[in-house]
């Protein structure tokens, strides 16, 4: 699958921020390699999805919204469903949850890499079963003046947190440590 092959080119030429995404990298490709359908939820192992990690213009804000499975603050995302331009999803993901319309992608290239354990939850009315998120982040800008709303069926509220306190709003211990990571990484980019 061709789409398959330039997501794995993607991945490979990424180069790790930390051990973290150095070991998760190299479960991501050995996913692609094992298994034929991890753009799909029809993988109930693991399948990949994608985050926006959004910032206003000034480098200050960042643009969460609070997530009704997980009961926290949370940057935007979603799956892919077959598609692998995981880009094209984080953008897609960050419109739908929150109503921003313009969206640039400060980086073309992805930003992050992190495999996201999820567990067990009711979505739907459907039990899903414990997965891994297999996640790739992208830094996007969204203009902090446009008119945000909820998604009523995914989150209960949007709002623009100063990059400071993102970490502390999020109660999800593992994604404390994602949240510090994009924004020591952005620090340093200078961008």
């Amino acid at each position: 699958m061709k789409e398959m092959e330039e997501l794995k080119n993607k991945i490979e030429k990424y180069v790790p921020y930390n051990k973290q995404e150095e070991c998760d990298k190299k479960v991501m490709l050995k996913y692609i390699n094992d298994f034929d359908n991890v753009l799909t939820r029809d993988n109930e192992y693991g399948h990949f999805t994608a985050s926006g990690w959004v910032v206003n213009k000034k480098r200050n804000k960042v643009l969460m919204v609070y997530h009704n499975i997980y009961k926290s603050w949370s940057w935007t995302g979603g799956h892919g469903d077959g598609e692998s331009n995981l880009l094209n999803v984080a953008v897609r993901e960050l419109k739908e949850e929150t109503g921003v319309k313009n969206v640039k992608p400060i980086l073309d290239d992805i930003f992050s890499l992190e495999i996201i354990c999820v567990n067990g939850h009711i979505k739907k009315g459907k039990y899903v079963s414990s997965h891994v998120h297999l996640n790739v982040s992208y830094l996007l800008e969204a203009d902090e003046n446009e008119i945000l709303r909820i998604k009523e069926d995914e989150n209960s509220g949007v709002r623009w947190i100063d990059i400071n306190n993102a970490i502390e709003m999020s109660t999800e211990t593992w994604m404390k440590g994602i949240y510090k990571k994009l924004i020591e990484k952005m620090g340093k980019l200078n961008i």
